[in-house]
């Protein structure tokens, strides 16, 4: 370290985004230059990550949390926090592979004519690699890579509705079942040939010939030029013309044709789209049509309306939360990311395409990371939450002083009685975020805790006479770690003078998600479900998404332990009008709601998946819940009642809502590297950080920015992603 002073930074909020900024600024390769102090409020870290350890060691999540494959920046950095974590071999979970389950069975549910269900699940077979290695010299995120494995997934699955064509025929000797992807001739001569085998038949006469030819197209997308595009989508234009021609009919009387029908029918439209729209050649990329809404886009590329209805396009919805106002019936997702995010998901993903967390988010991520920061020197505020970002006045500013923070005002929630507070807990030699405060370490902890105090709800304050207002100015740079929709409540002095952030707060969108977790006397297999581990989206409303979650169970510590345990997740529907922030009953009501729902969903919608969980009569079995405390506790109840037992919440607080990307909306997002207000930067989910998407590896992208407008460093070339076209 040099005999320079550290520079100060001040981290408001620990949720990914925040604490990304902080793994990043105190790397050793820095030597101290940075001290870095986070402020939260609360007691743990996790933002919407965040989990917490109940009865029985039981682990509580904000909601659903799975990590996707295509995380490459959020598995480096988490690779690099256990690697210098070091715990020792044999502990519970010592190393980031021991974090981690494979889900790679992920489907989607569809509704049929007669109000029942039927799952549509696939395995999704491992893929070369693990996420966060370091990437080959050919560059997998291009416009064209995934313009050629959009046409080898188009191949695959033209070859799968062969082998199901009842009149499977021999391909004519002309037409060869399977070429092109192999084919070393140049890609214009390819073209060449597709076009004159389309000229020559005046269609494409078999389901090998549409094989053929989206060989060929693979070929030649990998190394498109921009004077191939007309030619490419004449041939796009034809395969899609008689790939319809002859799988309408087929799928008419297949189920399974159909379904594949539409993927293939979505696909076509993809690929038309982008050629059409000249997204290779674009440097804005797939920004350059952010204007439209997916299935907009879709359909104007040729897309039927059934594809863009199917349950393959709802699941895509319904895992991004993407539903406006938590109103199911408006779907809305920009149409470039959109592609962006689905095209990753299934193209570029190494390893499993779904990870899933052997233990609570909390306990495999934030424990981690907050056990590192605190060796490297990090100190953490707790029990802050986040009043103002008071700006520096205009008039005492000197001539040619630009714009910037002057001080920080937090609520200090609670005092802690002796030195630091220690905020982790041990559930069987694993460190964990508890669901609840630890009373004994904080000032009148027992009056607190009869008082009711919870710390994280937005509408949980103190009266102003009792307040005890800290004002903060000892800092260099500050680092805004917050969501989006806390910003109207705690930045109103940059609001009231800067125009682009309330056109920002005004047009990035959030919505509140409620979820539920059961923990169950029988396992899945029994319940009627025989596949481990999946993940199912496009569900029945109101919680359209749902993951068998097994792999925590040795993580837990039940006196008996459950068998089975399902997690549940969807939006929250906003009711009109804005919450009421004086109205302390409010997150209470919506909770209530979330509860309601949860039994009715499981009454009557369950059994379409789990047919043994369901009484001969109807509705559900009741006495498969198990309960923290015993059936003794619980009055051995068979009915409803016994959901009491159970763990459902709702995310309606501000910086708790999920973020969206409707259309026309991303370009109102700030850079965390604008540099308008001199010594403040912004990290979130929300913020124009590469990807535009309500997820861990968006606030990573976007934590590393943070970072980088700070310290130049990580280079942006090192962002895996962030010049994403």
């Amino acid at each position: 370290m040099s005999d320079q002073p550290p520079i100060r930074v001040a981290i408001v909020g620990g949720g990914c985004a925040a604490i990304t900024t902080a793994f990043e600024l105190t790397h050793p390769r820095h030597r101290g230059r940075y001290a870095v102090t986070v402020y939260q409020v609360g007691w743990r870290l996790g933002g919407k990550g965040a989990s917490g350890r109940g009865v029985a060691g039981r682990i509580e999540e904000h909601g659903l949390h799975v990590w996707m494959g295509f995380y490459e920046n959020a598995f480096r950095l988490l690779r690099e926090c256990y690697a210098e974590l070091g715990r020792p071999p044999g502990s519970p979970i010592a190393d980031w592979r021991d974090a981690f389950a494979p889900g790679s069975y992920v489907g989607v549910a569809e509704a049929l004519p007669d109000g029942s269900w039927r799952d549509w699940t696939g395995h999704f077979p491992p893929a070369d690699g693990l996420p966060g290695d370091p990437l080959s010299e050919q560059n997998p995120f291009t416009v064209t890579s995934y313009l050629a494995r959009t046409a080898s997934l188009l191949r695959a699955l033209l070859r799968s509705c062969q082998a199901r064509q009842a009149d499977h025929r021999t391909p004519r000797p002309d037409q060869p079942a399977d070429a092109g992807a192999d084919d070393r001739r140049a890609p214009a001569d390819l073209l060449s040939e597709a076009l004159d085998r389309i000229g020559k038949y005046g269609m494409l006469a078999s389901l090998a010939s549409l094989v053929e030819v989206a060989g060929l197209l693979e070929t030649v997308l990998r190394t498109l030029a921009a004077d191939q595009q007309h030619t490419v989508l004449r041939v796009v234009n034809a395969l899609a013309a008689n790939a319809r021609r002859q799988l309408e009919a087929l799928a008419a009387r297949d189920d399974e044709i159909r379904r594949l029908w539409e993927v293939i029918d979505l696909a076509l439209a993809i690929m038309r789209g982008i050629v059409r729209f000249g997204l290779a050649f674009d440097p804005r990329g797939f920004d350059a049509i952010d204007d439209y809404e997916i299935s907009d886009w879709l359909r104007l590329n040729g897309a039927s309306r059934r594809s863009v209805d199917s349950a393959f396009m709802r699941g895509l919805y319904s895992l991004a939360l993407a539903y406006e106002d938590g109103d199911f019936r408006r779907p809305r997702v920009a149409a470039g990311q959109g592609l962006r995010g689905a095209l990753r998901m299934f193209f570029t993903y190494r390893g499993q395409i779904f990870w899933k967390m052997r233990a609570g988010m909390g306990d495999v991520i934030f424990a981690p990371f907050y056990e590192v920061l605190k060796r490297r020197g990090v100190r953490f505020e707790f029990f802050h939450r986040l009043e103002n970002v008071a700006l520096a006045d205009p008039a005492r500013m000197a001539p040619g002083e630009r714009p910037h923070v002057a001080a920080l005002e937090f609520d200090v929630q609670a005092t802690v009685a002796d030195g630091e507070y220690q905020p982790l807990v041990d559930v069987g030699g694993l460190p964990c975020w508890p669901a609840q405060p630890d009373w004994t370490q904080l000032v009148d902890g027992e009056r607190l805790r009869a008082e009711g105090w919870a710390f994280e709800s937005f509408w949980d304050r103190r009266k102003t006479a009792t307040r005890t207002l800290r004002v903060i100015d000892d800092f260099d740079f500050v680092v805004l770690g917050i969501g989006v929709g806390a910003v109207p409540h705690t930045c109103r002095e940059i609001l009231a003078r800067d125009a682009r952030w309330r056109t920002m707060t005004e047009q990035v969108k959030t919505v509140a998600t409620q979820a539920f977790q059961i923990w169950m006397r029988e396992d899945m297999e029994a319940l009627g479900w025989p596949i481990p581990l999946t993940t199912i989206s496009a569900f029945a409303q109101p919680f359209d998404t749902w993951a068998d979650m097994a792999q925590t169970l040795p993580y837990e510590r039940w006196p008996i332990p459950p068998r089975a345990v399902a997690y549940f997740c969807s939006v929250l529907p906003d009711l009109p009008g804005p919450p009421n922030p004086r109205d302390p009953d409010y997150p209470q009501r919506r909770r209530a709601e979330a509860k309601r729902n949860a039994i009715a969903f499981l009454d009557r919608d369950i059994a379409h998946l789990w047919p043994a969980a369901a009484r001969p009569g109807g509705g559900f079995r009741w006495e498969l819940l198990v309960d923290p405390a015993g059936d003794a506790a619980a009055g051995a109840t068979a009915d409803a009642a016994r959901f009491d037992s159970q763990y459902w919440t709702v995310n309606v607080n501000p910086s708790d809502r999920y973020t969206l990307a409707p259309p026309g909306s991303l370009r109102h997002r700030i850079s965390p590297l604008d540099n308008t207000y001199d010594n403040l930067t912004i990290a979130g989910d929300w913020t124009d950080c590469g990807f535009s998407e309500g997820c861990v590896e968006a606030a990573v992208m976007s934590g590393r920015l943070a970072a980088h407008a700070i310290a130049q460093w990580p280079p942006l070339e090192e962002i895996i992603g962030y010049d994403h076209p």
